[in-house]
């Protein structure tokens, strides 16, 4: 696949995953994906594993994706996850091989106040 139509499967499964549908979502999975965590050192293996992982969570789910950047077959996406009306900021890594994601990593991150020492060289982005 080239960048154009990694980039439009990527559209489908984040609407996909927006729209909390899991079947549509998980097409963009190879069988034997691999999906970490590093922050709590899980690994999920397979995409049965994954689908059944996500199809029991207990949270109520909303997503916001902020972009989706890549080239080859390497791609980012930066987005907020809302867990029972908590927002955190989370960074995906996807590896694709034959057009489907063989490996994906995602970082997660709470929201916090910046500190009012440097209110002078920033500004607010959302």
């Amino acid at each position: 696949m080239d960048n154009q139509e990694i980039s439009a499967a990527l559209d489908r499964y984040w609407k996909a995953t927006v729209d909390l549908d899991l079947d549509k979502a998980h097409k963009i999975y190879d069988d034997d994906v691999i999906v970490e965590f590093p922050q709590s050192e899980e690994r999920i293996s397979g995409e049965r594993n994954l689908y059944e992982l996500r199809a029991h969570y207990p949270a109520k789910l909303s997503f916001k994706i902020l972009r989706t950047r890549g080239e080859g077959n390497l791609w980012i996406t930066e987005l907020v996850i809302t867990y029972d009306g908590r927002p955190v900021n989370v960074v995906s890594i996807m590896e694709f091989k034959d057009g489907k994601i063989v490996h994906e990593t995602h970082y997660y991150a709470n929201p916090f106040e910046p500190p009012k020492w440097r209110s002078q060289w920033v500004e607010k982005i959302r």
